[in-house]
């Protein structure tokens, strides 16, 4: 299933959903979470770096596993499907939160933008974003 590739039918249709729950980023070492399975338990995704795996994890699940992270964020989803090979959605994004301030990490699937920005922002995120339908 292709993903848009036309920048301007990406933002005109752009639209968000917030994740529930309040989540933090973390990373551990590989030998740590080898057991852990996506979606289960409060982790919501993990990623394989050379120095650990980062761990997006809801913050209640973090705190049970006595990890501590630094980073309370609301999960955003851009509802559009954009192809792995479309240009410029990021780069508009960005710059709309950042000219508001607001930090983003984002994670790219296969369908949708993720987008992590500090919990208390999360409104104004949503609006940030929502104005590039223009």
């Amino acid at each position: 299933m292709a993903g848009e590739t036309d920048l301007a039918s990406m933002l005109s249709g752009l639209s968000v959903t917030r994740r529930p729950g309040v989540f933090t980023v973390v990373t551990r070492p590989a030998s740590e979470v080898a057991s852990l399975t996506v979606g289960a338990g409060g982790i919501e995704a993990l990623m394989d770096e050379t120095e650990g795996v980062t761990v997006v994890a809801t913050v209640d699940a973090a705190a049970e596993r006595g990890w501590s992270g630094d980073f309370e964020a609301a999960w955003l989803t851009l509802d559009v499907h954009s192809a792995l090979e479309a240009v410029g959605l990021t780069a508009a994004f960005s710059a709309a939160l950042g000219e508001q301030g607001i930090p983003c990490n984002v994670l790219a699937g296969y369908f949708h933008d993720h987008l992590l920005v500090p919990v208390d922002r999360a409104d104004a995120a949503i609006a940030a974003l929502e104005a590039l339908r223009g």
